[in-house]
């Protein structure tokens, strides 16, 4: 069973320690925390955008009301 060990470091120490990296491993530390930000990053959009106050029926009501009136306007350019 593996022991978690926890040290606190300084931003400095661990930018030093980063430097002694091969270049390799560095794009993959890169790579993991453009993931790790992504994700936050997504997590706090979808909170965001997140609400109680719309439900399936609302959307598709919505979405065949804007489909209509696309529908109408491009009968309207065909007639003229």
């Amino acid at each position: 069973m593996k022991a978690a060990l926890q040290i606190d470091l300084t931003f400095n120490q661990i930018m030093d320690l980063v430097r002694q990296l091969p270049r390799t491993e560095k794009i993959k530390l890169s790579k993991e925390l453009e993931k790790e930000f992504v994700a936050t990053k997504l997590s706090s959009l979808l909170k965001e955008f997140r609400t109680d106050e719309l439900d399936e029926a609302s959307i598709d009501a919505e979405v065949e009301a804007v489909r209509s009136e696309l529908y109408e306007k491009s009968r309207g350019k065909n007639n003229h």
